[in-house]
This record gives C-alpha cells, sequence and structure tokens, in this order.
C-alpha cells in the first residue's frame, strides 16, 4: 500500500455563523462547531483511506477563541498519522471577521477514525507522508498521542464496568 501526502486529504469547507447557530453568549455554540468538524474531519480519513470510515474518538477539542456571528468560519482537517486502520485527523478552525478580514484560531481539535473493509471490519490504511512544518510536527508528535489515546480508552473501559444501564426511575435516585 502506498503512502499518500497529508495534502491528498487535505479538505477546507468555510462557512458563515447565522443566528441559529449562536448561544447564549451569542457565540458560536459549541455542539454546532463540533458536529461541523466532525464531517469535515470524516472526509479526511475517506479520502486518505479511500474507504467508509468511522470516528473511534474525538482525542480533543480546544477553544481558544469564541466565534462571533459578524465571522465566518474555515474548518481546515488532514490525516497527520496512521495506524494499521486508524487514522489521526487534524482540524484547525479559523475565524475571520468578515468586516475587518482579521483572522484567528479558533479552535483546534484531533480525532481519531478507523477505515472499515466491505465486511464492516477494520481494514489497512496508507501510511502518510508529511511535508510542511505544519504536518511535520504533528507528525513526529502522534505517537505520544496515540499511546495516551490507547491509555484513555482502557480507562474508559474500566469505569464501564462500574456503570448502570437501568432506567433512571430504577435508581432510587432524586434528580
Amino acid at each position: 500500500m502506498e503512502a499518500k501526502y497529508c495534502k491528498e486529504s487535505r479538505v477546507i469547507r468555510t462557512s458563515r455563523v447565522f443566528p441559529n447557530d449562536v448561544n447564549n453568549h451569542n457565540t458560536l455554540f459549541g455542539g454546532k462547531l463540533m458536529s461541523d468538524l466532525d464531517q469535515v474531519a470524516s472526509i479526511s480519513a475517506a479520502r486518505h483511506s479511500r474507504r467508509e470510515c468511522v470516528t473511534a474518538s474525538t482525542d480533543s477539542v480546544d477553544f481558544l477563541h469564541p466565534v462571533q456571528p459578524t465571522d465566518s468560519v474555515c474548518f481546515e482537517s488532514y490525516v497527520t498519522w496512521t495506524g494499521t486502520s486508524s487514522m489521526e485527523v487534524f482540524v484547525k478552525i479559523i475565524a475571520e471577521d468578515l468586516k475587518s478580514g482579521k483572522r484567528k484560531m479558533a479552535a483546534t481539535a484531533l480525532l481519531t477514525f478507523v477505515a472499515l473493509n466491505e465486511k464492516k471490519r477494520p481494514t489497512h490504511v496508507p501510511q502518510v507522508i508529511p511535508e510542511t512544518e505544519e504536518e511535520r510536527k504533528l507528525h513526529e508528535t502522534a505517537p505520544e498521542r496515540a499511546r495516551m489515546r490507547k491509555e484513555r480508552k482502557q480507562k474508559s473501559k474500566e469505569l464501564a464496568t462500574f456503570l448502570t444501564t437501568n432506567q433512571p426511575w430504577d435508581r432510587h435516585v432524586l434528580c
């Protein structure tokens, strides 16, 4: 399987912030941003693998600056690193004031996707080749993030053994 450049999976999407996209603080609703970034990241994963992909985890979403109703929002994503069937996708979200042209990094995110074969089972993906300084930095720091993801998933599985799936009314707890 031939390796691919990060740029081959790059997705860029720009949209406006509309009144139904803002929260009670009159800034972009975080859940709207998260939904949009998952969609964009999933396209990067599919472009890289040329397979159906599923979101395995949202590893991090860091909100750096609020997005105002006068801003456009540009999502830029690409695959930064791959395992056997998994792909780490980086997304940067840039807000641009449409009147002044001033741009700021509104958020960054890292997500992990898994490529699936025709039987809906994990399948091999190509390695990734970084070219820019940004791509190289993300690529060289990815193995540590992958290790932390694995540890976090194990801890989540351990915690899940203590959680109940009973209906709320079966727990005798007042809410």
